[in-house]
């Protein structure tokens, strides 16, 4: 992103939200008809994923899609330059006190955050209600879209974003602190850490943090869902109850478990889920390459 693209998503910060969401919605459908290599991510997603749906229904899923898409990006202004007052109207947070009970029981928190459209904006409300500690990815092909990740998911309280390399002793300390760990394990980050489970039924790679970071810190893992409203009505954080019977001495279980939460989940919203992202790109040996 150049300063240019910076300068324009301050511009739009300051139109009401039903027009930015509806700019963000065509904006969202020029990326369909134009993106054409992201186009087909999300096309194959959808089939591995949902293969008894025609092929119409999936072209029309995935244009549903890309209009959420165009709206969490052009709507990141408001992440970045928006008040807490109008942040607090337009994203609605529920279940914050079930995190607050625990901390004032001592215990450590881990919050289940999946990869839905919505997740910057929630991410930003989480952090207005509590100091959070967060993995951070840095951006280093494009400085300038680093520097406003940042300071969007910083500008509230005090926050602690921790670089990916610098392993879990950061995150363990920062959650048996009391901080909450709004946590995102749901991306294929290539076989390191990582197990075969089912996902849709599509054997994915993906990583056990869940289960191994709660045993260590002695954490309950509550969900905490993102969900875009329709045109102005914003945003609504849903924090759910502390997992039951987890972690178990089965990481493999315990990972299936969240996998087959987070599919619960993506099938109430399908069109939410961030299909743009190759979920399916690390196969097991032997197999070939879905992208």
């Amino acid at each position: 992103m150049s300063r240019l693209g910076v300068g324009v998503f301050w511009l739009l910060h300051w139109l009401p939200l039903a027009v930015l969401s509806r700019v963000g919605e065509v904006f969202g459908l020029l990326l369909y008809v134009f993106a054409l290599p992201r186009r087909r991510i999300v096309m194959t997603n959808l089939r591995l994923c949902f293969p008894d749906q025609s092929v119409a229904e999936r072209r029309m899923l995935a244009r549903r899609h890309f209009r959420g898409v165009g709206r969490s990006l052009l709507e990141r202004g408001l992440v970045w330059w928006g008040s807490r007052e109008r942040l607090e109207r337009i994203v609605r947070i529920e279940g914050a006190e079930r995190v607050r009970a625990l901390q004032a029981a001592g215990k450590s928190v881990i919050l289940l955050a999946p990869h839905f459209v919505g997740l910057d904006m929630g991410g930003t409300r989480v952090t207005m209600a509590f100091d959070i500690v967060s993995i951070y990815a840095k951006q280093k092909k494009n400085p300038v879209l680093d520097r406003w990740l940042y300071h969007g998911r910083s500008r509230f309280g005090d926050q602690l974003l921790l670089a990916r390399q610098e392993g879990v002793r950061g995150t363990v300390k920062a959650m048996k602190s009391g901080r909450p760990f709004y946590y995102l394990p749901d991306m294929d980050y290539g076989r390191r850490d990582a197990i075969f489970v089912p996902f849709f039924g599509v054997q994915a790679a993906t990583i056990t943090g869940l289960s191994r970071l709660a045993r260590v810190a002695g954490a309950a893992v509550l969900p905490c869902v993102t969900r875009m409203l329709p045109g102005g009505q914003g945003y609504v954080v849903e924090i759910g109850e502390a997992w039951g019977d987890f972690p178990t001495a089965d990481v493999e279980a315990d990972t299936r478990r969240m996998n087959a939460w987070i599919e619960s989940m993506v099938r109430t919203m399908p069109e939410q889920y961030y299909w743009v992202h190759r979920r399916f790109k690390t196969r097991p040996e032997g197999e070939p390459k879905f992208y």
